[in-house]
């Protein structure tokens, strides 16, 4: 771990004495059932802090993971910032042996269950897991999800796999963008939608299809858990330029036909209204 997150650790640890709410490293460790001798060696920088001990931390003392990752935003969350409800989720990876972040996928069978208990982490490390060669995935935390249904077509197909990067609730209100496509983990599904976001107005996000069969709806920010900004699609089938041209020559065939057929119909009824009269 790059010990620039010590450094920030360390700091909060300070922030923690001088707010009064530990009087000791020594409080601080025990509190979060960690050897005080181990912790000062953390204290000390002859060791790095380790990934569980800021798991503890960040759950006990509401430390933002934001601000030990990269340095953004106040040190510790605020009832608002904190999660749904205030209650703080600490998000689930999964490593190589090398301490190397994996990309976890979640296929459609498994998103109901990621959505009602995706801080469970026996059941995300259950989940298939790969890497990507480009280095931006290297960096951070990254997921994919399947595409299920066609609301967001022609953006995105049913069978389509997104890669998505982790946005931090603490970013939320500031770093969400209109009109770019984003995953939307709330407490019962999972969604991917362009958004518009409403999180200073009145604390939602609205929902966006690209079909234009489906209509946009507001979603609460207590009923949002994680968001993930869709970086890349991964599509099981790409059409050649040639297939491409005849699928469409196809269905514009398919509707000159019907409109042929349609225009045929209503002069008869025209005849046979006009014969009546």
């Amino acid at each position: 771990m790059n010990s620039i997150v010590t450094q920030r650790f360390i700091k909060c640890i300070d922030k923690l004495r001088d707010d009064r709410v530990v009087r000791s490293h020594r409080q601080f460790a025990l509190e979060l059932d960690y050897l005080p001798q181990s912790l000062s060696e953390i204290i000390k920088m002859r060791r790095d802090v380790t990934l569980e001990l800021l798991r503890k931390a960040v759950t006990k003392f509401r430390i933002s993971p934001s601000f030990l990752f990269t340095g953004e935003g106040p040190m510790f969350m605020s009832e608002e910032t904190s999660g749904t409800n205030g209650q703080f989720r600490v998000l689930t990876v999964v490593t190589d042996a090398r301490n190397d972040e994996r990309i976890v996928h979640v296929p459609v069978p498994a998103q109901a269950g990621y959505a009602n208990g995706f801080g469970d982490p026996v059941f995300v490390q259950d989940l298939p897991v790969f890497t990507l060669p480009d280095y931006k995935y290297k960096v951070g935390t990254h997921r994919s999800f399947d595409v299920a249904g066609d609301s967001m077509e022609p953006t995105l197909f049913e069978g389509d796999k997104v890669v998505c990067s982790y946005v931090e609730p603490t970013l939320w209100e500031n770093a969400l963008k209109d009109n770019y496509v984003y995953i939307i983990v709330t407490k019962s599904d999972v969604l991917v939608k362009r958004i518009e976001n409403r999180l200073g107005k009145n604390n939602t996000l609205l929902l966006i299809s690209d079909n234009a069969f489906y209509a946009p709806y507001e979603v609460p920010l207590a009923d949002i858990q994680e968001i993930w900004y869709v970086r890349a699609r991964i599509s099981p089938f790409l059409p050649s330029p040639k297939n491409l041209q005849m699928t469409l020559q196809s269905e514009v065939a398919d509707l000159r036909r019907i409109i042929q057929e349609q225009s045929k119909m209503i002069e008869n009824l025209a005849k046979i209204v006009g014969n009546k009269g």
